[in-house]
């Protein structure tokens, strides 16, 4: 997001932000996108929603992924929102927010009367509660995998082994809440839409112990906060989950402070299967669902349900780790593997209308986006030439890719996996398969480096640069900075000094060289694929649902028709 961050013109610049995507978002809506289609709306009934994975917790702060972030957004709200439809950021809990001079103290004037689920007052005192409890994990709580969103946007913790963003915040009155960063950056406040730092009980956090995360194996133990008792103050209470029929079910906040949700209830039902989500959509068993295979779409619609496309706004990419194949470290090593990948096919038979190829990480509605960086053409007999030359004619290289999941930029996993699979055999590269489910070990194996190459994507959670390359590379800790990349160090550097940048041109061009760099002979971390425009479909009966560019949708305008 592009946003100033002197004195007289920071909250104006925060409430224009995005506004190439919310040109995209009105041009959807010309076209029916929002669903919003005729029949009377009545309030009341239950939609049921097929989800394609099974959610990881419902505690935000400790969500990774999209299938719990769609839940946890109907249950708790943040100090600021991005307004329906669209990538622009606006009021949320809090109505108001402004900035010192040099930006890095927000006074956030907060909505008054709202409590949360259990009857806790939300005011300044709750969101001071809330970032100390963010910024005091200790122990697995500051695990890649469990408090990913806070290391991606604040940094560090309070132990300061890490720099943090993060300073401070204080209550001065019930309705004002200031919080302290440690420098100027582009991302703050807009970060605080992010589900992950929405606000939460204190109550009920103390209550049911929402810091006893546990290490265990491979992966990660919740305490009954995450996966019981998630107690926010949005329209939709969370009201249980059915793990042996894999359900969700929410219920309307009947003491929402804002417009009451119409539905009753909404219930979440997993069905890993794309194929299973039809049939259950055209017997009525469910309302919608997301992520429809985009060889369906016009069936779909013929059949007289609402396909509601949105705009693209992601990268699919495949992940190198040199920890796990030190052949990986050597540049050649890594071009060759993008070479050898006919992303061009890859667009036409895997992705549906509407995708691109990829030229760098991130999209071109992204300011930052460099023009002038061309594709790495796909040239099976290049690929050869370069891994001859790295001595690596031999190169055996197991390759991660997701199951039960579909995402914005992958709908169909296996079949992107089986695509690139043969394209990198017909170079010479031996490829094993390794495949896990998305919540069931691929997540947290790939966030702690087990994974030598994998697939995986990331679909913007507002419109900054930073928000793209920033979080894959702007960290000194992250993957690409240790020592199998010595320049990724730097790389992390630059990108801090390229967000500290307050003149939005300037910041634009150095980001449009760092995009360049990135993707040179010497560097190119990963493989960027493609960007894919994702759908969402639901019945003829389901009114006023809008659909997102950034598949943020919330519920609670949903309706069912009679």
């Amino acid at each position: 997001m592009s946003t100033h961050r002197k004195s007289a013109a920071v909250a104006a610049a925060v409430c224009a932000a995005a506004l190439t995507l919310s040109g995209c978002a009105e041009s959807q809506r010309d076209k029916g996108g929002e669903g919003s289609g005729g029949g009377e709306q009545a309030a009341g009934g239950t939609l049921t929603f097929g989800a394609a994975g099974e959610p990881k917790l419902f505690d935000p702060f400790y969500a990774t992924d999209g299938e719990t972030f769609r839940i946890t957004r109907q249950v708790f709200e943040g100090l600021l929102e991005i307004e329906p439809g669209t990538a622009k950021v606006g009021p949320g809990l809090a109505t108001k927010w402004e900035s010192n001079d040099d930006g890095t103290q927000w006074t956030f004037t907060l909505k008054e009367g709202v409590t949360f689920h259990d009857g806790t007052p939300f005011n300044a005192e709750a969101v001071c509660k809330n970032f100390e409890r963010m910024y005091n994990q200790t122990g697995a709580g500051q695990s890649p995998s469990v408090s990913a969103y806070w290391q991606d946007t604040m940094g560090g913790f309070a132990d300061g082994k890490v720099d943090s963003l993060y300073k401070g915040c204080k209550a001065p009155e019930d309705n004002k809440a200031v919080v302290t960063i440690t420098e100027p950056t582009s991302k703050f406040p807009t970060m605080l839409t992010l589900s992950s730092l929405a606000m939460q009980s204190p109550t009920a956090m103390d209550k049911y112990k929402a810091n006893d995360v546990k290490a265990q194996g491979e992966g990660f133990t919740y305490p009954e906060y995450a996966t019981k008792h998630p107690t926010g103050t949005g329209p939709f209470t969370f009201a249980g989950y059915d793990r042996a029929n894999k359900t969700i079910k929410l219920k309307r906040n009947e003491d929402y402070h804002g417009d009451k949700a119409k539905l009753d209830e909404l219930i979440f039902k997993v069905i890993p299967d794309e194929s299973t989500r039809k049939q259950e959509l055209k017997a009525g068993s469910i309302d919608g669902y997301d992520l429809p295979n985009p060889i369906d779409w016009k069936s779909l619609e013929d059949e007289g349900n609402q396909v509601m496309k949105r705009d693209p706004f992601n990268i699919l990419y495949l992940g190198l780790n040199a920890k796990e194949n030190p052949k990986l470290k050597d540049p050649k090593v890594r071009r060759a593997i993008a070479m050898a990948i006919n992303k061009e096919q890859l667009v036409k038979s895997q992705m549906p209308e509407g995708a691109s190829v990829a030229t760098q990480f991130m999209p071109d509605t992204v300011k930052g986006y460099n023009s002038e960086v061309e594709a790495i053409p796909h040239d099976t007999e290049g690929a050869k030439k370069l891994l001859k030359e790295a001595g690596a004619e031999d190169l055996t290289l197991e390759v991660w890719w997701p199951s039960e999941v579909s995402r914005p930029y992958m709908p169909d996993p296996q079949k992107i996996f089986e695509a690139i699979q043969g394209d990198l055999e017909a170079a010479g590269i031996t490829v094993k398969a390794s495949s896990k489910p998305w919540n069931g070990g691929y997540l947290d194996g790939v966030d702690t480096g087990k994974a030598q190459a994998y697939l995986l994507g990331w679909t913007g959670d507002y419109d900054s640069p930073d928000n793209f390359i920033g979080t894959f590379f702007g960290t000194t800790d992250n993957r690409f900075a240790t020592g199998e990349y010595p320049w990724g160090k730097k790389l992390a550097t630059d990108l801090k000094k390229a967000d500290a940048i307050v003149d939005d041109a300037e910041r634009e061009k150095r980001y449009q060289e760092l995009n360049a760099e990135l993707m040179d002979e010497q560097h190119l971390p990963a493989v960027p694929l493609t960007h894919s425009p994702p759908a969402l479909v639901v019945s003829s009966k389901v009114q006023g649902l809008v659909a997102s560019p950034l598949t943020a949708e919330r519920f609670a305008s949903a309706s069912l028709s009679e």
